[in-house]
């Protein structure tokens, strides 16, 4: 007696696509609404590291250091908490942290908090 081979054929059945497409389409909205705030983040870098290198601008006090920075910030549209930066001078050193938060709304009452901290050092010309 001769045995016949039985063939399958795999695939995705339909409700396996569908959750696929459920988890994937949850990836693809959260990396939507969490990209402007990183996107954010890369600039104000920008702003910081053109500041940091700037020794000049160093020379200058606190509040015009500050105030130079969010000039920067209007410029590129930027919208940080009031409190997003410290700046102190020490011994011929500038130190400016970075420490602030960004809620996100994801849907109904769920919402994502990014959370940013960095510390800039430069020397002001003498």
């Amino acid at each position: 007696m001769i045995k016949l081979k039985r063939s399958y054929q795999g695939g995705w059945t339909f409700l396996g696509l569908l959750t696929f497409l459920l988890v994937a389409g949850i990836f693809v909205a959260v990396g939507f609404k969490l990209a402007p705030a990183y996107a954010d983040h890369q600039t104000l870098k920008s702003i910081m590291r053109s500041v940091e290198l700037d020794q000049q601008m160093l020379a200058k006090n606190k509040r015009q250091i500050e105030l130079s920075i969010r000039k920067k910030m209007g410029i590129n549209n930027l919208r940080l908490p009031q409190e997003f930066i410290k700046i102190t001078k020490d011994k011929g050193e500038v130190t400016m942290d970075v420490d602030y938060e960004v809620r996100i709304p994801m849907f109904y009452n769920v919402a994502a908090v990014v959370m940013f901290k960095e510390q800039y050092k430069g020397k002001p010309i003498d």
